[in-house]
């Protein structure tokens, strides 16, 4: 059978409707406030049964039925959930690059801390081992990744875990230091409030 022959017999069959009561099952049970985000990998496992196409497919018909809302590509929101106020980037940002060592800097670090005057809304900014690039995330902003050659060994006097983001936090010193090696716009920065800070 090809694979759009399979995908059109899954939606057509029994089995679709019976992985869409399952996932609704498993959402209702599992999904709570630290919990709430969810992407492919996390439904592989509970359907082991069903080919990539054939998850992709169950997943598509779970957004068309309301059962979850797409933040990214390929994470999801159990919309039945309010995300914590303010931290549904940094919490995508933070299960995006799982394995990756990221940490908040530029003007995200630098607006949370006050030293910095204007930031876009609903942006965030990260330093990045992994690649470049940004995220769109449709109406909850944007994810700026910014690539990094720097190590948690090296950088570990200037950042702190901040557990409600799930993301590491670089200080003001090392989140000037990106801003000015990645040749960032300096404009918005308020020195006086850098210098207090420091």
């Amino acid at each position: 059978m090809t694979e759009s022959n399979e995908i059109r017999y899954f939606l057509c069959s029994e089995e679709a409707l019976t992985g869409i009561k399952k996932l609704r099952h498993l959402l209702e049970s599992l999904a709570n406030e630290d919990q709430y985000l969810f992407g492919k990998a996390d439904f592989a496992p509970v359907f082991p049964e069903l080919s990539p196409a054939a998850l992709k497919m169950l997943i598509s018909r779970s957004v068309s039925d309301g059962l979850l809302d797409p933040v990214c590509r390929g994470i999801y929101r159990y919309p039945r959930l309010s995300p914590p106020h303010g931290l549904l980037l940094c919490h995508t940002a933070s299960k995006l690059r799982a394995g990756t060592f990221n940490y908040i800097s530029l003007e995200s670090a630098l607006s949370d801390a006050g030293v910095i005057s204007q930031m876009p809304i609903q942006w965030l900014t990260l330093m990045s081992g992994g690649r470049s690039g940004k995220i769109s995330c449709g109406k909850w902003g944007t994810i700026e990744f910014v690539h990094t050659v720097k190590t948690p060994g090296q950088l570990a006097p200037d950042l702190v875990y901040d557990g409600r983001c799930r993301l590491w936090r670089a200080s003001v010193s090392l989140a000037i230091r990106d801003m000015r090696s990645c040749r960032r716009s300096m404009d918005l920065v308020d020195r006086e409030a850098v210098d207090e800070s420091l």
